[in-house]
């Protein structure tokens, strides 16, 4: 798969390195997150930021959201989860559902989940007619830019976990009596399509891919690296867009 690459070592990393790593850059995160909110520095509100995760089952989303607002108050971050829509949900365009939990000014939110089940796995599994997910991408995109041209950092991560590591992880899940509940059937029928899904992710980081709503593509069979490059790619990209926008992070009480 050209896009999604390995999701092997190099990238592995000792785990004392990567855990000095990480707390190190949850350290920025924290630092970032009250500027934007407007608790330091100059004090005024900063632009809207939204983390989107997208990834394999098994892939190691939860486990770097967790570390992505273990820093953070609570209060200054909404974490929302996204399953398949409920019958009220499918009476409206398939977009709707996610307005409400997007962030205002000085808000942050992390999507465990997104609008692109509509081009993984409600394409995959027959759920939207094929007009209906083809017409998704482009509306995807125009919804995105909508967004980033109110001035939200808008920020995508697709987790990647090679296949072997993926059945290792299901096998333990299986073995283990306080992670059973994390795996179901379902998670057994997608591997089975992982070809087709393999497919499907291609079009929607080919398709969906634009200067102000990036994919980042992140290996996932080393937990360690994954979490840290996670917590590090979002703070590189709000320090990025911050500069820009003329903050001075280097200002003293910054």
């Amino acid at each position: 798969m050209g896009h999604l690459g390995s999701a092997e070592p190099p990238f592995d990393i000792a785990k004392k390195k990567a855990e000095a790593r990480l707390e190190a850059a949850q350290e920025r995160l924290l630092r970032l997150r009250l500027i934007l909110g407007g608790q330091i520095g100059a004090k005024k509100i900063g632009p809207p930021l939204c983390v989107l995760f997208e990834g394999w089952d098994a892939s190691g989303k939860g486990g770097a959201i967790k570390r992505l607002v273990a820093p953070l108050d609570p209060r200054h971050v909404r974490v929302a989860q996204f399953a398949a829509p409920t019958y009220d949900e499918k009476r409206h365009h398939f977009l709707q559902r996610f307005w409400n939990v997007l962030p205002g000014w000085g808000g942050m939110a992390v999507l465990d989940r997104s609008w692109y089940g509509r081009v993984l796995v409600e394409r995959v599994e027959g759920f939207a007619t094929k007009e209906q997910w083809k017409r998704a991408y482009e509306e995807i995109v125009e919804y995105e830019r909508t967004l980033a041209a109110e001035g939200m950092i808008l920020i995508k991560f697709w987790m990647h976990v090679s296949e072997d590591e993926q059945l290792r992880r299901f096998e333990d899940r299986a073995g283990d009596p306080l992670r059973t509940w994390k795996l179901t059937d379902e998670d057994w029928r997608n591997r089975e399509k992982r070809p087709d899904y393999e497919v499907a992710i291609e079009d929607m980081i080919a398709k969906t891919d634009r200067p102000r709503a990036r994919w980042t593509v992140v290996p996932g069979d080393s937990k360690p690296y994954a979490r840290l490059a996670v917590v590090e790619h979002v703070c590189h990209v709000v320090e990025t867009r911050l500069t820009k926008l003329g903050y001075d992070l280097d200002a003293p009480g910054v």
